[in-house]
C-alpha cells in the first residue's frame, strides 16, 4: 500500500507566492510614494498661484472700492454744496418777494406822500401869499439893516464860549431880540448853539412853533444860556444845514459869533459851501447871515478879525449879509 505524502505548509510555493505579495507590497508603496509628492508639489503650485490670483483680485477690489469711495464722497460733497446754493437762491428769492412787496407798499407810501405834498404845497403857496401881501403892506420889512428877512424859517446859531458869554452877552441878547422884532410871524424857529445843539432840550432836527410866549421864553433862556463851545461855527453851520433844509422851505441861519479858531478859512468856505450847493436857479437854499462882535478885553485880536473875514465872505457866498458890531 502506497504511503501518502505528507502536507506541508511552509512550502516553497507557498513562500514563493508570500515573497511575491509583499514584493507587490512594496512596489505599491515605492509607486506611491514617488507620485505622491509630485502630486501635492504641484498641487501647492496651483494653491499658491490661486492665493496670488485671489490676491491680485483683493487688492484691485480694494483699489476699486477706494475710488468708488472718493468718488462717493465727492459726489456727497457736491451735492451738499448744490443743497447749500438751493437754500442760498431760496433765501434770496425770498429778499427778492420782500423787496418786490416792500416797493408795492413804497411806492403806495410814494403815492400818499406825493398827494399830501401838493396839498401842502397849495397851502404853503397860499400862506406865502398872505405873507407877502403882508409884507408889501409893510415895506421895512423887505430889508433891515441890508439884511433880507423874506424867510420863512429862521435859525439861530451863537457862540457860547466864554468870551462871548463874559463880555457880549447882554448886546447878545438884544441883537436876538431886534432880529425877532423884524419877522412878524415865522412858520418854524429854532435857537442853537454854535456846536448845533439847541437850546431847548430834545427839539434837535425840530421846528420851534413861533409865539409870543415862545419868542419871550427864547430871550429869557438867552440870559443863563451857556453851554460848550469852541468858537468855531463851521461844524454847526454845516450841521445845521444838513439838519433843517429841506425842498420848499425858505430858512435864513444867523450866526452870532465873536471867533473863529478853525485852521483854515478856505476849508471851512468849501465845508459849506458843500453843504449849502445852489439849486437849478443857481440860488442857495439857505441864506446865511451874521452878526460880528468886536474882540473881547485881554483876548487877541487875531480870532475877531478872523471871524469877520470869513463871515462876510461866507454871507456873501450864500445870500447874506454880514453885521460888524464896534466897541
Amino acid at each position: 500500500m502506497r504511503r501518502e505524502r505528507e502536507f506541508e505548509v511552509f512550502s516553497l510555493s507557498f513562500l514563493d507566492c508570500i515573497c511575491c505579495g509583499f514584493g507587490a507590497i512594496i512596489l505599491l508603496i515605492v509607486v506611491s510614494d514617488f507620485k505622491q509628492p509630485a502630486t501635492l508639489e504641484a498641487s501647492r503650485r496651483d494653491l499658491r498661484a490661486q492665493v496670488q490670483l485671489l490676491t491680485q483680485q483683493l487688492q484691485q477690489i480694494r483699489g476699486e472700492s477706494d475710488t468708488l469711495h472718493r468718488e462717493l464722497a465727492g459726489r456727497v460733497e457736491e451735492l451738499q454744496k448744490e443743497r447749500m446754493h438751493v437754500g442760498r437762491l431760496a433765501g434770496d428769492l425770498t429778499h427778492i418777494k420782500g423787496q418786490f412787496a416792500a416797493s408795492r407798499e413804497e411806492a403806495s407810501a410814494v403815492n400818499r406822500l406825493t398827494e399830501e405834498l401838493v396839498a401842502s404845497r397849495r397851502t404853503l403857496t397860499s400862506d406865502t401869499e398872505k405873507l407877502l401881501a403882508e409884507r408889501r403892506s409893510h415895506p421895512r420889512m423887505s430889508a433891515v439893516g441890508g439884511i433880507p428877512v423874506d424867510s420863512e424859517y429862521v435859525i439861530f446859531l451863537i457862540d457860547t464860549s466864554s468870551s462871548m458869554t463874559d463880555n457880549h452877552w447882554d448886546v447878545a441878547t438884544r441883537v436876538l431880540q431886534e432880529i425877532l422884532d423884524i419877522y412878524p410871524h415865522l412858520a418854524g424857529i429854532q435857537i442853537l448853539s454854535d456846536k448845533a445843539k439847541p437850546m431847548f432840550s430834545g427839539t434837535q432836527g425840530t421846528w420851534l412853533d413861533d409865539t409870543p410866549a415862545r419868542r419871550k421864553e427864547m430871550v429869557t433862556r438867552m440870559k443863563n444860556w451857556r453851554v460848550y463851545s469852541e468858537s468855531n461855527p463851521v461844524d454847526g453851520i454845516r450841521d445845521t444845514i444838513r439838519t433843517y433844509w429841506s425842498p420848499g422851505r425858505r430858512i435864513s441861519l444867523y450866526v452870532l459869533g465873536d471867533e473863529f479858531t478853525g485852521e483854515s478859512m478856505q476849508q471851512a468856505l468849501d465845508a459849506v459851501a458843500a453843504a449849502n450847493k445852489p439849486d437849478a436857479s443857481g440860488q442857495r437854499p439857505v441864506r446865511i447871515h451874521a452878526v460880528g462882535f468886536p474882540e473881547a478885553p485881554g483876548f487877541p485880536p487875531f480870532t475877531s478879525i478872523r471871524f469877520s473875514a470869513l463871515m462876510r465872505l461866507m454871507c456873501e457866498q450864500n445870500g447874506g449879509t454880514f453885521v460888524g458890531l464896534l466897541q
